[in-house]
């Protein structure tokens, strides 16, 4: 059984490459998904890593509110 499903599986994977490799439009399809999905993956990293710097930077340069208002009372 596993070996029908591997043999399965490679055979469509050849099949594929073939079809791919002698139709332009296949190909062409082929390059603007790539290119639409390295965007797409780009910006979500680019989102977490400009996330992520902000959380940061503005947690270590000024305390929260809470903390500001709880030191006031402790003062008086």
């Amino acid at each position: 059984m596993e070996k029908a499903f591997c043999l399965g599986v490679l055979i469509g994977a050849v099949g594929g490459a073939l079809l791919v490799a002698n139709s332009y439009k296949m190909r062409s399809l082929v390059k603007k998904s790539q290119a639409e999905f390295v965007d797409k993956v780009n910006e979500m990293m680019d989102e977490k890593l400009n996330c992520n710097c902000n959380k940061s930077s503005t947690e270590k340069s000024e305390p929260a509110p809470e903390k500001k208002e709880t030191e006031k009372k402790k003062s008086k």
